[in-house]
């Protein structure tokens, strides 16, 4: 089994970033956002990223259009290059 090597809580402040994208396309940016955001704090590759559902239940729970302000996610980086983020 793999070991943790680094556990972070980040809040991220949606709002000010998906303003400059169409109303439809706001809630797909926010969840590539999240994405590109962990690959760059985390130092890790896009596709080693796991986004646990309940985020992109909470960037979706609105619609397209209006995903939240903020949300809050836990991410935990394993020995093995592997990030996985949940709602924290």
């Amino acid at each position: 089994m793999a070991k943790i090597v680094v556990e972070r809580v980040y809040s991220l402040r949606l709002k000010h970033k998906m303003k400059r994208y169409p109303r439809w396309l706001r809630a797909k940016k926010a969840a590539k956002y999240v994405r590109n955001f962990l690959s760059k704090r985390m130092k890790a590759e896009i596709e080693n990223i796991k986004i646990d559902a309940s985020i992109n239940e909470k960037i979706w729970e609105k619609g397209c259009e209006k995903p939240p302000a903020r949300i809050k996610v836990r991410a935990v980086k394993f020995d093995d290059g592997i990030v996985e983020a949940e709602l924290a």
